[in-house]
């Protein structure tokens, strides 16, 4: 398939810059996959869209406050965005500007007490960064970071609490798993009243979603990996909603793209960590998943090519034409579809 069958038109104005004041009062476009039937409600109504004995899974990964704005000891801004960890106080990050940061290059960051040395040039252009710091590092780096928006956000945000989901718990991500944004304690109070599950996984958000797909034939895009976890209990809870005829709903393509990669052939889902770098497009086969609750994507991108799989492609640009029209917010502090 080529990456053009995945554009849409979008006009800047709708890509949301700020976050709304209430997480659940974003609108939510369903879309039935079956029939392409869409309606059109507020997250909040979302309950009533939910069935007992469905199961609900959710990223409990948490973003870091990775990105970092120094001065380079030769003169000069730079800034590095914290992906991966690597070991021994050294990061996979991305950085800017990229011609002045070559190998042996420093950087101090606020009042000397973080240190970075360019250690290697990795394939692909990204470095390899040597920290040096006093104390604990993370706590260093949430004196000093900013949470990483995507390049799509002009706007400063106020409260960087806004950009976690409220159930993040495991520290890891480069960006947030969005579609967990909308929700609020309350809501899942209310769901978990209904006798649904809230099941977490884990998947440390990563390079992956900075990435755009440059290839024509979108088969020749190769993801990057990103290291997930499926819990025993999330386990049992899935396996055990499949067999009694429940729906397994994911929260967010990061969720999507977990389950997917520890479930067998037969559809059971395997309690596990590992590295993942699953690629869902059109014609792929969906093990575990029955529903998706997910924001509006970039056009071309492989989370939109990942939608289209779950709902068809041309379904799933009939409603992102939709949203257009009836002025949704797009892409990460924009709002919501569900699909069923």
């Amino acid at each position: 398939m080529k990456k053009s069958d995945f554009y849409y038109d979008l006009p800047q104005e709708l890509i949301a810059q700020t976050p709304i004041p209430e997480r659940d009062h974003s609108r939510l476009l369903c879309l039935d996959r079956k029939s392409g039937a869409m309606e059109h409600h507020m997250f909040y109504d979302l309950p009533s869209m939910l069935r007992k004995g469905d199961c609900l899974v959710v990223n409990d990964s948490r973003v870091l406050p990775a990105r970092l704005l120094g001065r380079r000891t030769t003169g000069g801004i730079s800034e590095l965005v914290l992906l991966r960890e690597l070991g021994d106080d050294r990061w996979e990050c991305l950085c800017r500007p990229g011609k002045k940061l070559r190998e042996g290059a420093e950087i101090i960051f606020g009042n000397g007490e973080l240190r970075a040395t360019i250690e290697e040039i990795l394939p692909g252009g990204n470095r390899c960064v040597r920290f040096q710091y006093q104390g604990i590092f993370l706590e260093v780096l949430d004196r000093l970071g900013k949470m990483p928006l995507p390049p799509y956000i002009k706007e400063e945000l106020e409260d960087r609490e806004r950009y976690q989901t409220v159930y993040s718990r495991e520290l890891g991500s480069a960006a947030a798993p969005t579609a967990g944004l909308h929700f609020t304690p309350e809501l899942l109070d209310q769901i978990r009243g209904m006798g649904i599950p809230v099941c977490p996984v884990t998947l440390h958000v990563g390079l992956g979603t900075f990435r755009p797909v440059k290839e024509d034939e979108i088969e020749d895009h190769a993801m990057h990996s990103e290291f997930c976890t499926v819990p025993e209990k999330t386990a049992e809870e899935v396996n055990r909603c499949h067999r009694n005829g429940g729906r397994v709903i994911a929260v967010g393509t990061t969720s999507c793209r977990t389950l997917e990669s520890f479930t067998d052939e037969d559809g059971t889902l395997r309690s596990a960590s590992g590295w993942t770098d699953i690629f869902i497009y059109p014609g792929y086969r969906f093990r575990c998943i029955d529903a998706l609750i997910t924001n509006f994507h970039l056009p071309e991108s492989t989370l939109i090519m990942l939608v289209s799989a779950l709902a068809g492609r041309e379904q799933v640009l009939h409603a992102y034409e939709t949203a257009v029209e009836m002025r949704y917010r797009f892409f990460s502090f924009g709002d919501a579809m569900f699909i069923s």
